[in-house]
This record gives C-alpha cells, sequence and structure tokens, in this order.
C-alpha cells in the first residue's frame, strides 16, 4: 500500500489531534462539554479516515478484516456480562432505550480497544501460531488504518455513553479501554507474569458500567460482580496458556505456564478458582439474590472447583494437563455466561430462599 510520506505526515498531526480533543473531553468538567469535544474528536479522526483513503478502493473483503479487529468473541462474553449487570442493577428489564445505547457504546469500546490491542502486539501475534494470520501480521490492515479505526470506535463509544446513557457510565468505560490498552497491553504484557492477573481488571469492568448505566453509581453488589470476573480470569486465561505456552515461550511473553512451569500455574488455577467461587457466594448473600442465582453458582461452581482440582492433581503430566487445561478453558467460559445469564434471571424472576 503506497502513501505519499507527505500525506502520512498530515494524517499523523489529525491523529494526534484528535486524540488530543478526546483527551480534552474526559478532562473537561460538565457532561454537554464532555459530549461536544467527543464529538469534535470523533469529526476529526472521520476527517483523518476520509483523508487517508483517499484516491483507493477498499474491497468488499477488508471489511471482514477490520470486523475481527475488533475481536468478536471476545466482545460477545463481555456484552453478555455487561448486559447481565445491567439487568441486575435494574433489578428488572432496564428499558429498552437504555439497554440498547449501553450495549452500542459498550460494543464499540470493546472493539476499539481490540483494535488497538492488535496494533501494539503486532510483532509477537507474528511469532504465534494462534495469532499469526490476524490481519495486522498478515498484512491486511495497515497499522495507521487500524489505529484511526480503534481510536474511532473509541471516541464513538464515549460519545455514546454520555448522551445516550450517563456519565458514570461513560467514565468507566473510558476507564477500560485505557486500562486495556496503557496498563494491560503496553505496560505488563511483557513485563511479568502477573500481567492477566492485574491487566484482568479490564474484562471486569463491563458488569460495573452496565450496573451504573441503570443506577448511576457502582454500589457493593457491582463491586462483587467486577471481582467475579476478575478471579474468574486467571483460571480462564492461564489454562488457554498451558495449552499454547510454546507459543508464549517463542514470543517472549512471560505468561505464567512460561515463567513458573506447568505444576504452579495448575496450583494458581485451583486456588483462584476457589476465590471466584467463594466471590460468587458472597454475591448472592450481599446482593439478596434469590434460589435461581444460588443454585447456578453452587452446581457451576462445583463443576469449575472439579475440573480445577483435577487438572491441579495432573499438573506433572504435560499431555495430561493440556488435555484438562483444553477442558477448563472451554468449560469456564459456559461457567462465566451461565452464571450471568442466571444474574439476569433471579433479578428479572426473584424466588425466595
Amino acid at each position: 500500500m503506497n502513501v505519499d510520506f507527505n500525506l502520512r505526515a498530515y494524517i499523523s498531526r489529525r491523529v494526534l489531534f484528535a486524540s488530543g480533543l478526546f483527551a480534552a473531553a474526559a478532562a473537561v468538567p460538565g457532561r454537554y462539554a464532555h459530549a461536544t469535544l467527543a464529538a469534535f474528536a470523533l469529526v476529526a479522526i472521520v476527517v483523518v479516515g476520509v483523508e487517508s483513503l483517499r484516491g483507493e478502493r477498499i474491497a468488499w473483503g477488508a471489511w471482514r478484516d477490520y470486523v475481527a479487529l475488533t475481536k468478536p468473541r471476545i466482545m460477545s462474553l463481555l456484552l453478555v456480562t455487561g448486559f447481565c449487570g445491567m439487568i441486575a442493577g435494574a433489578r428488572g428489564w432496564p428499558g429498552t432505550a437504555t439497554a440498547i445505547a449501553a450495549m452500542v457504546g459498550l460494543a464499540l469500546a470493546c472493539g476499539g480497544a481490540s483494535a488497538l490491542n492488535h496494533v501494539l502486539d503486532r510483532d509477537i501475534d507474528l511469532l504465534m501460531t494462534r495469532t499469526r494470520r490476524r490481519p495486522l501480521p498478515a498484512h491486511q490492515v495497515d497499522p495507521e488504518r487500524a489505529v484511526l479505526f480503534g481510536l474511532g470506535l473509541g471516541v464513538l463509544s464515549f460519545v455514546v455513553m454520555v448522551y445516550f446513557v450517563n456519565l458514570t457510565a461513560a467514565f468507566l468505560t473510558l476507564l477500560a479501554i485505557g486500562f486495556y490498552v496503557v496498563i494491560y497491553t503496553i505496560l505488563l504484557k511483557r513485563s511479568t507474569p502477573q500481567n492477566i492477573v492485574i491487566g484482568g481488571a479490564a474484562g471486569a469492568l463491563p458488569p460495573v458500567i452496565g450496573w451504573a448505566a441503570v443506577t448511576g453509581n457502582v454500589g457493593l453488589p457491582a463491586v462483587l460482580l467486577f471481582l467475579l470476573v476478575f478471579y474468574w480470569t486467571p483460571p480462564h486465561f492461564w489454562a488457554l496458556s498451558l495449552r499454547i505456552r510454546k507459543d508464549y515461550a517463542a514470543a517472549g511473553v512471560p505468561m505464567l505456564p512460561v515463567v513458573k512451569g506447568i505444576p504452579e500455574t495448575t496450583r494458581q488455577i485451583a486456588l483462584y478458582t476457589v476465590l471466584m467461587v467463594a466471590i460468587s457466594l458472597v454475591l448472592w448473600a450481599v446482593a439478596r439474590m434469590g434460589a435461581i442465582y444460588l443454585g447456578a453458582a453452587i452446581v457451576l461452581g462445583a463443576i469449575f472447583l472439579w475440573q480445577a482440582y483435577g487438572l491441579w492433581r495432573r499438573g506433572a503430566s504435560e499431555e495430561a494437563s493440556t488435555a484438562g487445561a483444553i477442558r477448563l478453558y472451554k468449560y469456564s467460559i459456559s461457567y462465566l455466561s451461565l452464571l450471568f445469564l442466571a444474574v439476569a434471571i433471579d433479578a428479572l424472576v426473584l424466588i425466595p430462599v
């Protein structure tokens, strides 16, 4: 893709200008001042996008690459937790308009943060079998386009949240984007085996955002929803990293299985699983939830504990631990989806214990 050097400089200056407007939108007090500056930032990014595509034709298949930049599978799970957190906060249906606006804003934020993550990780993605076919390492999307795309989605998510939801949800959304891109991707991922533990806070924010979207605040139940996802993330991600630990080693990413080995990783998975299940039961008591949630928390948690214990017990065997890790990884996705579905159903149909 040939782009004139002067045009590249022009685009870079405009991106910096748009980013400055976005930062100002986050700093200036007043709801409509926020939204107005964010809107100007969005317009600036659109202008840059038009200029960057000037004289070029984008093939229809390229749009699939841009969709891939948003990590749709990860986004879908985050939207489930955010939507169910919203129902829990409302103790019932939150209202169709609010639900749609919050989910659109959250989806845009997830997609924007994921696109920027793709840009920052494109060098190590090229070294890993699982990720080398992503749009950037496969040279299907130009990094500058991806940056522009990610920033545009992020700004638009902030505008949607401010105008159609509320300022608390908007700031939490902005915090999630910043935490995922800056704290996790830039500062932690390549420097510490605790990367996914601390960085997991970004993925734990959607249910809090959903709660704040309908209440305008962050209550104790929302904090427990956050902690539930926060402690779910290490067992989920470490189970995956056990399977692809050779990829991480080749890319120089210090994931726990690479740094501490299989036995220690399986032990940590078991410990975090105990904490996660304990928090799920504390949530039932604190949020005064009913029998539907309690039954789901007990049954789903027991299965998770059994699988995590089995993985720990077989941790010395590389072949057995890999097979168990694959099963646990797949189950962890079902666990979180079903547990949050139980949160929503329980809020809609409260059956006292």
